[in-house]
This record gives structure tokens, C-alpha cells and sequence, in this order.
């Protein structure tokens, strides 16, 4: 579930199994060549290791404040999808059958299945991506980012919330070895103490297992069996504590704690690079809102959002449509208003990243005569991918071989 991270990291990481999403981070992206992407697609910057990803989140985001996406829009995430009904990253030409050289994965196909399904509509897409999301599961009940790698907790989180939104219940999801996916994030969540019960992510070189928030948000979604858009809660509930975990769910709560540990009184998250001084990661707050607000825990998700509000509208800009999505999640979480997000409004903004909405377009045209211009507002932004630790992004720190 992740939105960000370099390329080269995300190479690193998918080659040993440690998994995480897709990216947005600008300052990796190479931007594509004018005119050279699909009229229908989301953000402007190359779209190979991200756009059936960023394109999910647009949508999903779009959906989640009652905009209706252009048809151009979905019919362009449709016809990402193989004839196995799995998604890979990007495909430049639609209209070529995959074959064996097609890297389909688990985070693009999940994304889109959300999506589809949050949508309605593509009943049959979203049933061939859930089949093929079965087709690929480990022995241990998870998924990795692609069939073969070991299961790690961000892949599983976001294709349980991709089984949940489709109708189907994922402690019914069973491996060969009848493994759940539940099973498997219980097996990823570390332990109380120093540890502090979150869900771990494996190291490049070792394969060991390190406690990474971004990981712990998407393994608390999914032991929650929650997607990517979770409504406020109308009541906090108690504060989580950490005992340890014989089942997905006392690993979610586990996984509370420690997200609200590590927000602390700051409100938000830090990441850091080796040879860099530590600083504010957007990305897997915004990640840790949503998942906190699953959890119940509305008073740190507000506080959270609310610092978000204050300090994201540069990431969001660098961003794109994943960013400014990932911000409309956690804006609903939190029970605020994405319209007017510290003064931005996040669905404007998103919109303005690709073909203007149905229930939009004709103000959008009636703008467009009105300055003049007769050209589509976009924000250029950078593509990355996720990796690591600290979306967020995975960057979520969420985010692997190139895909």
C-alpha cells in the first residue's frame, strides 16, 4: 500500500521478497515525453513501475468523495488488466496479450480490484483479479509483490482489502496447506518489548525482519480485513495492549500501539535515509491515519490528519495523483474535509491530474473557454517505487524489481 521510493530500491527489495507498493516520490521520476501518455490515465511523469497503481488510488480516491471518473479513466485501468486477470505495473500496448515477460503483481492487482469494485460496474474484472490473487498465494497464506517472493505485510494487507472488497472473506482465502491470509500476518508481526509489536519488514540482506510503521499500517488493515478507504469511527475505543499475537487480530492491535507509539506527540512520523538527517515522511502518516481510524482510534488519527493538513501540500504537488489520493484517504479517515484540507481542496487538486470527471467535465470545458488556454491543468510529478524502510511507500516505506 505504498506510494514512493526510488526505483533502484524498489529493485533491491522485490529481488529478496521483502516486498512493498508502488511509489510516487517526484524527486526519483523521470517524466515522460509530451504527448506519449493515454489521454485516459492519471499524473504525467512515466508511468512504468506505477500507473496501474497511481491510476487505483485516483480512482478509488475519486469514488470515496462522489466524484464519478471519466469513463475514459476506468476503461484505461481495465484494459491494463492480462487474460490471467492479473495487473501488472503498466503496459505501454494494451492491445499485445501478456505473456511470460508481463511482470503482473500483487499491489497492482489489488489497487485495481479496489478500485473496480469500489466502482461497480466490472463485476467480471474484479472477479478475474481476485482469481488470479487466489491462483498466486504462498503456501503460508500471504502474498508477495510478485508470485515466488516470500509474503510480507504490505502485499497481504492490501490483497486482503482487495478480497473484502469484492465480497469474499479472507480467513476463507486458504493456501494449499489451508493457510489463511491471516495466518501469514500473524506469522509477520514481531514481538512485544523492544520490538513494540509492529509488523516487521525483512531486511535486503538478511531476510531478517526490522519493525517498519509503514509495513505495521497495512498488516493492521489487513488484521482488520479493512481496504483503503475506512470511514471515522464514531467512538474511540480503548488503548491497545500489546500481548503477544496468536491471531491476526490481537496483531492488529499489537500494531495500534505501536503506530501510536511512534507518532508520539509530534503527530506524525519520521523517516530517515543513511547519510541524511531525519525528517517528516508524509506518506506512511497518512497511511497510519487510515489504519488507526480502522483500529478505532479516531482522537490519533485526527491529530495525525490534522498535522497532515498543516505540512503536505509540497509532497502532495511533488507527488500526484497517488499522493493527493493517499491524502483523501486519510482526510475520510480522520472524519475531515478533503475539500478543504489546510485550505486545499485534495479532490480538485486530484482531479486536475487527469481526464476531468464525469460529473465535472462540462465545468472543467466551461473553464478551459473561459481562460482561453483550452488546455487540461496538470501537476508534473516524479515517479519512484517503494522499498525499504520509510508508502511510506515503503517509501507507504505502503512500497522491488523493476516491474
Amino acid at each position: 500500500m505504498n506510494v514512493r521510493r526510488s526505483a533502484a530500491a524498489l529493485a533491491a527489495v522485490a529481488a529478496l521478497g521483502t516486498a512493498a507498493a508502488p511509489a510516487a516520490l517526484a524527486d526519483e521520476a523521470s517524466p515522460s515525453p509530451s504527448g506519449t501518455l493515454p489521454s485516459g490515465l492519471y499524473g504525467k511523469t512515466d508511468p512504468k513501475f506505477d500507473g496501474v497503481f497511481r491510476q487505483s488510488y485516483a480512482l478509488l480516491a475519486q469514488d470515496a468523495t462522489g466524484v464519478t471518473p471519466a469513463t475514459k479513466a476506468v476503461d484505461w485501468l481495465t484494459g491494463q488488466q492480462c487474460g490471467s486477470g492479473g495487473f501488472a505495473a503498466y503496459r505501454a500496448d494494451a492491445d499485445v496479450p501478456c505473456d511470460s515477460k508481463a511482470q503482473v503483481d500483487s499491489n497492482s492487482t489489488a489497487a485495481a480490484v479496489q478500485a473496480l469494485a469500489a466502482l461497480g460496474g466490472e463485476k467480471k474484472a474484479v472477479d478475474k483479479g481476485v482469481a488470479w490473487l487466489k491462483s498466486v498465494q504462498n503456501q503460508d497464506g500471504g502474498w508477495g509483490y510478485t508470485p515466488g517472493l516470500p509474503s510480507d505485510a504490505n502485499s497481504t494487507g492490501i490483497v486482503i482489502g482487495a478480497l473484502a472488497a469484492a465480497g469474499e472473506k479472507p480467513a476463507t482465502a486458504k493456501s494449499q496447506k489451508g493457510r489463511t491470509p491471516l495466518d501469514a500476518l500473524t506469522k509477520l508481526a514481531m514481538d512485544c518489548g523492544k520490538d513494540g509489536g509492529a509488523f516487521g519488514l525483512a531486511d535486503a540482506k538478511s531476510g531478517k525482519l526490522a519493525p517498519n510503521a509503514d509495513a505495521t499500517a497495512a498488516g493492521v488493515l489487513g488484521g482488520l480485513g479493512k481496504g483503503l478507504v475506512v470511514s471515522a469511527p464514531k467512538k474511540d475505543a480503548a488503548a491497545p495492549k500489546c500481548v503477544k499475537a496468536a491471531s491476526a487480530d490481537q496483531a492488529a492491535a499489537n500494531g495500534t500501539g505501536y503506530l501510536i507509539d511512534a507518532l508520539g506527540k509530534s503527530g506524525h512520523l519520521t523517516s530517515s535515509l543513511p547519510g541524511s538527517t531525519d525528517k517528516p515522511d508524509v506518506g506512511n502518516t497518512a497511511d497510519a491515519v487510515v489504519a488507526l481510524a480502522a483500529a478505532g482510534q479516531g482522537e490519533q488519527a485526527e491529530k495525525s490528519a490534522q498535522w497532515l493538513a498543516g505540512n503536505s501540500a509540497d509532497w502532495a504537488k511533488q507527488g500526484g495523483p497517488a499522493a493527493y489520493a493517499q491524502l483523501v484517504f486519510a482526510a475520510h479517515a480522520a472524519g475531515l474535509d478533503p475539500r478543504d484540507f489546510g485550505g486545499a481542496d485534495l479532490v480538485k487538486q486530484l482531479n486536475a491530474t487527469g481526464p476531468a470527471p464525469r460529473a465535472q467535465a462540462a465545468d472543467e470545458e466551461k473553464d478551459k473557454d473561459d481562460d482561453g488556454s483550452g488546455v487540461s491543468v496538470w501537476w508534473i510529478v516524479g515517479v519512484g517505487l517503494a522499498a525499504g524502510a520509510g508508502i511510506g511507500f515503503l517509501l507507504s516505506g505502503r512500497k522491488k524489481n523493476q516491474l
